[in-house]
């Protein structure tokens, strides 16, 4: 039996994919997530086969959520999906550690071909994608994301993308289970490695880095 976890924060999208899946003989959906820090969670518990996750996800987006089911649950394989084509986001989902990328226009043709790849430990990429990551290798383009997100921690990150959401310090702190000074302190650090001066800078960067949707 292959386990397999659907995190998507649209519910229409989650039962299309559900449906899809279900369909073949062997693999069985044991849990469904709205975002992707309930896809975390999920899959700490339940120890997935294989995780599909959607990019971009409140509270905690595809490419966070994938850096913490990698090491909390190694064995577990990561499929993004996603609408971003960007090599930028390619990159960095790779490095993140996620073995398949499938942009939604092709989730029909191509989701059941990446599942069964990442279940054989073979990387899968949709057509378009694939073609992006071999032009990058083929120019020597094959680096890490930007270098200001790698000098954020894996918590600054996750606040990060909670300031774009619009919550406040004690609402991070209270959703962390941190203190407020820590939350704060946090946001401090943000702003200063990343040489941002005010909320809406942070939020320009968050949306052109994919970090959240406008």
């Amino acid at each position: 039996m292959l386990r397999l976890l659907v995190a998507d924060d649209h519910e229409i999208v989650r039962r299309g994919l559900q449906a899809l899946l279900k369909t073949q003989p062997g693999w069985e959906v044991c849990a469904e997530a709205a975002n992707g820090r309930e896809a975390v969670e999920k899959a700490k518990a339940l120890k997935p086969d294989i995780v599909i996750l959607d990019l971009a996800m409140p509270e905690l987006n595809g490419l966070e959520a994938t850096r913490q089911i990698r090491k909390a649950v190694p064995e577990a394989e990561v499929i993004i999906l996603t609408m971003h084509e960007s090599e930028q986001v390619i990159r960095e989902v790779l490095d993140a550690g996620a073995r398949g990328y499938i942009l939604k226009s092709d989730a029909g043709r191509d989701l059941v071909a990446a599942v069964e790849a990442v279940s054989r430990k073979v990387p899968f990429f949709t057509s378009k994608v694939a073609s992006l990551v071999m032009d990058a290798y083929l120019n020597g383009r094959g680096g890490s994301g930007p270098e200001d997100r790698r000098r954020l921690s894996p918590r600054e990150r996750e606040v990060l993308q909670m300031l774009a959401e619009g919550m406040s310090s004690k609402e991070v702190a209270v959703k962390l289970g941190i203190s407020v000074k820590s939350a704060e302190t946090h946001r401090s650090n943000i702003m200063r490695k990343l040489d941002l001066h005010s909320v809406s800078e942070l939020v320009r960067y968050a949306i052109r880095n994919k970090i959240v949707e406008p």
